[in-house]
Formats: C-alpha cells, sequence, structure tokens
C-alpha cells in the first residue's frame, strides 16, 4: 500500500493549516507558493479535503481556506480517508464478495488482514494535526 502524491499534498495543506489559529482563512496562493504545491493540483486537493469535510473555502478578495474543526480533530487516517477513500489493505476487506475463494467462513488470511488493517486505522487515528503541528513548530525553533 502506498499514498498518493495528493495525499502527501494534501497532509501539507493540514499541517499547514493546523499551525494557524482556527478559523484564519489563508488564500490558495499562499498555500501552494508554501507548501510548494502545484497551484492546479491545490484545487483539485482542496475540493476533496472539503468533499471530506475538513476543509472549508470562502468566496471572495479576503477568500481562501480554513479548517473546519480544530486540529485536535483531524488525524492522518481523516485525511488518507478524505483523499483515499476507505482504508482497505485488501479487496475482501472491503467487499466480502470479492473475494473469489468463495466460502463460508473468512478464511485465516483474511482474519489477520482485518486485524492489520484495525490497527493501522486506530494507529492513524491517534495522530493528531495539533500534535505534528507543535512537533512542526518546535522544530522550527530549535
Amino acid at each position: 500500500m502506498q499514498l498518493n502524491q495528493a495525499t502527501d499534498y494534501a497532509f501539507r495543506v493540514v499541517l499547514y493549516l493546523a499551525a494557524l489559529p482556527l478559523g484564519e482563512v489563508t488564500s490558495g496562493v499562499v498555500i501552494a507558493d508554501r507548501q510548494r504545491i502545484p497551484p492546479r493540483f491545490l484545487q483539485k486537493i482542496m475540493r476533496m479535503l472539503a468533499a471530506g469535510g475538513l476543509v472549508k473555502s470562502y468566496r471572495g478578495v479576503e477568500g481562501g481556506f480554513a479548517l473546519t474543526k480544530a486540529a485536535e480533530e483531524i488525524t492522518l487516517y481523516d485525511v488518507i480517508v478524505a483523499m483515499e477513500g476507505p482504508l482497505g489493505i485488501h479487496r475482501c476487506l472491503v467487499d466480502r464478495k470479492a473475494c473469489n475463494r468463495v466460502c463460508d467462513q473468512e478464511c485465516p488470511v483474511h482474519q489477520a488482514l482485518a486485524g492489520v488493517q484495525d490497527r493501522l486505522a486506530a494507529d492513524l487515528s491517534s495522530v493528531t494535526f495539533a500534535a505534528l503541528a507543535a512537533k512542526a513548530n518546535n522544530s522550527i525553533r530549535g
């Protein structure tokens, strides 16, 4: 499993916004410049983050983007789901009918992968952007 480039950019965007006071609106031009994201690609990312309920866009001269909730409430898992869809490390974990084994019970591999997926989701859900922003701020100062 490998996250795509858009998700990496989305991490950068949310981390950047998490370092700002809650509700502060920042333009897409500033975000693209400071995070070294191609502006046209940023538009796609921001649409996906907005659809995922993580950012809000504001129109007009003073427009831009802001987080929809506190950085303490946004996790790595949230961004991944917004950008890539539901976490599924194997097709049979997403859709039981996708298993071509056609058996009545889950096989031991399915059970093992389900456990791995659950632990991965829990680990990703435990990392908030508030904690990441605090680490980023400490590394800048130190």
